[in-house]
Parts: C-alpha cells; structure tokens; sequence
C-alpha cells in the first residue's frame, strides 16, 4: 500500500522544525525506530535548512516543497526548492566545504544526509533551484512483532 504526504510552505528558517515534526508524525505510522526517527528528523533538517539558506539565500519569499511517501516499510522523501542551484556539486558534497562561512556552516548537510539515508540523489541547475531524493528503508523488526 502507498500513503502519500506533500508539504510546501515559505523559506523561513522557523519552518525548518515544522518540516522536520511534520515528516516525523507522518513516518510514525511505520513505528521506526528511535535512531531512524532521529535520523530522518536530522535529514530533513539539513535539506530544509540549505534549501532556506543556500537556495533562497534566505529570501523568504522563496518556498520550500516536502513530498513524503510510504511503500511497505520504505519512506521517500524529495525536498525541493526553486532558489539559485548550486553551482559546482561535486564541490558542494565535499565534507566541510560550505559557501556560508560567515554563518558557521560546518558544511556537513551533504555528508550527513549520505550517510542517514539508504538513497540520495541531488539534481539542480544554475537558476533551476534543487531536488534532493532521500529514501531510507526502515528495519521491519517492530512489524513482525505485532
């Protein structure tokens, strides 16, 4: 069975926690763990945040879009934003390269998001915003139990 979500909402850094309890509330229905809640919380920070902050470059005009979906006990979640792109993206995936110095940026977003989630793709442009695909494939362990 699908179960479908989608989310859009202003490139303000306060939405940055209703998208991250938003897709947690959403996920609960599968009973993930308390590491996979934690670590998709932590993703959809990350992507939310550099979307806010690197896309929009803190424009709040801009607007950031969330679609969640559930198939068996795997959640898909693409964050998108329509903002600047990133420029070079084999650069932007380096662990502590970040374009935001002066905010103190670890340039960890990237990293971390690789290494939460089973799948993630990045596709972007220059003045074509980006997309980020996350899929993450919870333990089935609580499921059988029941």
């Amino acid at each position: 069975m699908k179960n479908e979500m989608h989310l859009q909402f202003s490139a303000l850094s306060q939405n940055e926690s209703f998208a991250r309890v938003a897709v947690a509330a959403f996920i609960t229905q599968l009973d993930p763990t308390l590491d996979e809640l934690t670590e998709i919380k932590t993703v959809v920070s990350e992507a939310v945040t550099n979307s806010i902050i690197h896309g929009y470059e803190s424009d709040p005009s801009g607007i950031v879009y969330i679609s969640c979906k559930i198939e068996d006990s795997t959640v898909y979640i693409t964050i998108r934003d329509e903002g600047i792109g990133i420029n070079n993206l084999d650069e932007a995936r380096q662990p502590l390269f970040t374009t935001k110095p002066e905010l103190e940026r670890s340039g960890m977003g990237f990293t971390i998001m690789e290494n939460f989630m089973d799948e993630f793709e990045v596709e972007t442009g220059s003045c074509v915003g980006t997309t980020l695909r996350l899929t993450k494939h919870l333990s089935k362990s609580k499921a059988l139990c029941n």
